[in-house]
């Protein structure tokens, strides 16, 4: 069971729904935590065991209270929690992000199949996936024409985001009050400000907060086009950011701070400061975003 991603997506649900819990609080009932995570009760038993063999949950007959609170090493990396599709589609990106390859390469399925260890109809059936996005284009015999990352793709990329955020931040706002996305919220705006105070050593951990806030924000739209969507959108930003480290943790402290604005905003259920902070914030990630693109076309090829 350790192997199997839907566990371990579960695993990490309840972990983050045990940090916005006091200690000694009780866990909502197995019905409950099955529906909430969308998977079986078999499933979250088998999460519970794992969670009181090490000693977050306590348990008293059916009971199960809050023992201590999850840390971060508690938690399954998100490559373990991802899909055979999922782990190859992320694996792609990395690939092509880190300029592997550069705009016009030719691409084919047997070539991406032995580079990734997985098989050419596992390839075939999820390249089409970025032709949607004009990463890449289909040619004749098979092949596929890898278009590049460029300042005009960003540039329309970015719309497209603005557009399916703002309306993810809109849904966000109307959640009904007792919506398990206002525990996350106010979970991960406690880690912002903890992070804010040890910027300077910890600037590194910044990537994975803002994708699990923007992530927290698109996923209550129940809209399987923009949570599609953000899952590029995520890779594409985070990955060039590597390509750019110059003034890394400066920009980490400029994005935490429009990220707190940006919270208090969905917390107090504000649509005009949603709408300001989620378009200043967007504003600056295209900025470094077309920053960090002009920057690694101008070094040479590997």
């Amino acid at each position: 069971m350790k192997g199997n991603a839907v566990y371990k997506r579960s695993y990490n649900g309840c972990l983050a729904m045990c940090g916005s819990l006091q200690l000694g609080a009780c866990l909502p009932s197995e019905n409950e935590l099955a529906q909430q995570l969308s998977v079986s009760r078999t499933t979250i038993r088998t999460v519970m065991t794992g969670l009181e063999a090490v000693g977050i949950l306590s348990r008293e007959g059916a009971i199960r209270r809050l023992s201590r609170h999850p840390q971060p090493e508690d938690a399954f990396p998100d490559t373990q929690t991802q899909s055979t599709s999922a782990t190859v589609e992320r694996r792609f990106l990395e690939w092509i992000l880190d300029g592997n390859i550069g705009p016009g390469y030719l691409l084919t399925a047997a070539e991406l199949a032995r580079q990734f260890g997985t098989s050419t109809t596992i390839i075939r059936e999820h390249l089409p996936h970025f032709q949607h996005f004009g990463l890449i284009e289909r040619r004749p015999n098979s092949a596929w024409l890898f278009k590049g990352v460029t300042p005009a793709f960003a540039n329309e990329i970015y719309e497209v985001r603005e557009m399916f955020e703002l309306r993810a931040a809109r849904s966000f706002a109307v959640l009904p009050d007792d919506s398990r996305s206002w525990r996350h919220m106010r979970m991960i705006e406690a880690e912002h400000r903890a992070l804010l105070k040890s910027i300077d050593k910890d600037y590194s951990l910044f990537p994975n907060l803002d994708e699990r806030l923007h992530r927290t924000i698109h996923e209550t739209t129940d809209n399987r086009f923009i949570k599609d969507f953000y899952d590029i959108i995520s890779m594409l930003f985070h990955y060039n950011a590597r390509w750019d480290v110059e003034d890394e943790k400066q920009r980490a402290f400029a994005a935490l701070t429009e990220h707190i604005t940006y919270i208090e905003a969905l917390l107090g259920r504000d649509l005009k400061a949603i709408d300001q902070a989620c378009r200043q914030h967007l504003k600056t990630a295209r900025s470094n975003l077309l920053r960090s693109i002009e920057l690694r076309m101008t070094m040479p090829p590997a």
